[in-house]
């Protein structure tokens, strides 16, 4: 079944489930979009993929701003969105940097407004569009000193609830993604004798993907993935 949508955006790619979800929406025939604060690793990805890149710090309006008219002069608006960006910062409640917390506030939570409402503008006229913001575990379950990260991915949740509430009787779907456990990748692998302890990249787009195709009549607006393996 075809995704439905044309053109998609993804910001904070990368070569990990960015890379996966890029290569998979580009074999649905979806043209690509791509947005990271630096765009000189993705050169591989956008010749694989045919994607075009564009340079965005997801945390800064102006950015932002400037991103979504670039793609409206010559991309176009694009119907799937999904937001990746997140920054982590760890240690005790007491011995916290502000600076760092409020970066990953600005970086988790309100990127993901910003990317949102220039996107939601966009989408609202048409009566057509999706949205996907990345979660993880910390979307539900705030773990000693993670603060920030919590802070940031519990209110990018709250966001996403808030979206779906109002949008999806406008026709413009909005979900949120629960990653619920490590991801694999090159610097990542499954420790020695735990097989398939981590989650595949792939498979996680798949997921996506999934999301996305779902008709009108049974939109999800919160999906959840973890390894088998893994207890919650």
């Amino acid at each position: 079944m075809a995704v439905g949508y044309g053109s998609a955006l993804i910001v904070g790619a990368g070569s990990g489930l960015s890379a996966s979800l890029a290569r998979a929406l580009s074999g649905e025939g979806v043209k690509l979009a791509l947005a990271a604060r630096s765009t000189a690793d993705l050169a591989g990805l956008a010749q694989e993929t045919g994607a075009v890149l564009f340079p965005c710090d997801a945390s800064k309006p102006v950015d932002v701003e400037k991103l979504f008219a670039d793609l409206d002069r010559g991309f176009g608006a694009p119907e799937i969105v999904v937001f990746n960006p997140s920054y982590r910062t760890r240690g005790p409640v007491a011995e916290l940097d502000p600076a760092e917390v409020e970066k990953s506030l600005m970086v988790s939570a309100f990127g993901g407004f910003l990317v949102a409402q220039q996107a939601v503008r966009r989408m609202l006229p048409k009566g057509h569009g999706c949205i996907v913001f990345t979660g993880a575990s910390a979307s539900v379950k705030g773990y000693a000193q993670s603060a920030p990260f919590a802070m940031g991915k519990f209110a990018l949740r709250g966001l996403a609830q808030s979206m779906a509430r109002e949008l999806h009787p406008k026709g413009v779907h909005v979900a949120h993604v629960i990653i619920d456990g490590g991801i694999k990748s090159e610097r990542r692998a499954e420790p020695q004798g735990k097989s398939e302890s981590l989650l595949d990249p792939d498979a996680i787009a798949a997921t996506y993907l999934s999301v996305i195709r779902q008709p009108k009549s049974a939109w999800s607006h919160e999906v959840e993935v973890r390894p088998w393996v893994e207890t919650f």
